[in-house]
Formats: structure tokens, C-alpha cells, sequence
């Protein structure tokens, strides 16, 4: 991976870590209910999720790249469309009421990672994104696993940023996104940053 490339999927690491999605929520009801440092122990199991599904990820296109010579074209142009139907998707999304539990039983730090653990693990879309987005990275004239321990690093360094922002201060980001007009023009934004993001990946080459 070139450093230009690198800093290309650092941009899109950002990109996805602050789109508000289940991790996000977690955090924020970890954050409202146990405090930052307790609650942030939900965010630990979100990134061993993450590491499992990027591993999963990788043994799968690893196999297909190898196996298959046309196979980097049909993953490319498939993270182009799921990355443009996303952009749709995020444009018209509508403002909704987002639901955080409050006073939730106590839960050890055990518990909490697990909890993280879970939700990530649970949700099918996070592969999906992962398997769309990742291999566009890779220069394939090289060993790939290297590629993607630092397209991982990379990817959970940030996520722990982020989601830290989410649980410390999980009560001034809910009272922004619970205005319909901060959610419109939220969803708006990704949307166009997804939009560009298809339309710089159509360009990679291998």
C-alpha cells in the first residue's frame, strides 16, 4: 500500500467512523448511563468485532484474488454500487428518534465488552461495508495480509477516536441529532461524501 493510498483510506476510515450507526449508538447509551470511563469499555468489543470481521473479510478476498483474475473488477465495481446506493440511501433518510436506554442495570467491564462485541458482530451490513470498501486499498502486487493489519490499525486507531467523542459526550451529539434539520442536513453530507467516495474508487487500478 502506497503512502498516497494510505492516506486516501484514512479519509475513508473518518468518513465511516462518524456516520452514525449502531457502534455510535452503543456508545452514546455507554457513555449516558455508565460515564466515560466505564462505558468505555463497550468500545473495546466494538474493535474486537472489527478486527474479527476485517479478518474475515481479508481470508475471503484473499482466496478470491488468487483463484479468480477478474475478480478485483467485480469487487470494485460492487463497492461503487453498494457505496452509491448508500449516498441514496443516506439522502433521503428520514429524521428519526434516536432511542437511548437510560438507566440501565449496572454492567461489569466484561459485560460491556461483550455488549460492544455483540452489536458490531450482529450487524450483516458492517461485512458488506468492509468487503466493499477494503479491497479497493489493496496493491495487489504485494502480500495482502501486511496490507490489511494496517488498513486495520488504521481503521480502529480512528474508530477509538471517534467512538470516544460519541461516549464522552453522548449528550451534546444526541441533542444535535435529535433536531430534524441538523439530521437532514447530517444525512445530506454523508450522502455526498459517500457519492465522492464511489466516484474516487471507480478510478482505482490494479
Amino acid at each position: 500500500m502506497s503512502y498516497q493510498m494510505w492516506i486516501a483510506f484514512m479519509l475513508a476510515c473518518w468518513v465511516i467512523s462518524i456516520s452514525p450507526g449502531a457502534g455510535a449508538i452503543a456508545s452514546m447509551s455507554s457513555g449516558l448511563n455508565y460515564g466515560f470511563r466505564h462505558g468505555y469499555w463497550n468500545v473495546l468489543g466494538l474493535q474486537l468485532a472489527l478486527v474479527v470481521q476485517i479478518a474475515i473479510v481479508a481470508a475471503g478476498v484473499g482466496v478470491l484474488f488468487t483463484t479468480s483474475p477478474w475478480a478485483f473488477l467485480v469487487v470494485k465495481w460492487f463497492g461503487v454500487a453498494y457505496l452509491l446506493y448508500l449516498a441514496y440511501l443516506q439522502w433521503n433518510a428520514p429524521a428519526q428518534s434516536i432511542d437511548i436506554k437510560n438507566d440501565l442495570p449496572n454492567k461489569s467491564r466484561t459485560q460491556l465488552v461483550f455488549y460492544g462485541f455483540l452489536v458490531n458482530m450482529s450487524n450483516p451490513k458492517a461485512i458488506v461495508f468492509l468487503l466493499a470498501v477494503l479491497p479497493q486499498f489493496l496493491d495487489l502486487a504485494k502480500p495482502q495480509w501486511p496490507q490489511y493489519t494496517i488498513m486495520a490499525i488504521t481503521m480502529i486507531s480512528i474508530d477509538l477516536i471517534v467512538m470516544a467523542g460519541y461516549t464522552g459526550l453522548a449528550a451534546k451529539v444526541l441533542r444535535m441529532l435529535k433536531s430534524a434539520k441538523q439530521q437532514k442536513m447530517m444525512n445530506r453530507t454523508f450522502a455526498v461524501l459517500f457519492a465522492c467516495a464511489a466516484s474516487l474508487l471507480s478510478f482505482v487500478h490494479q
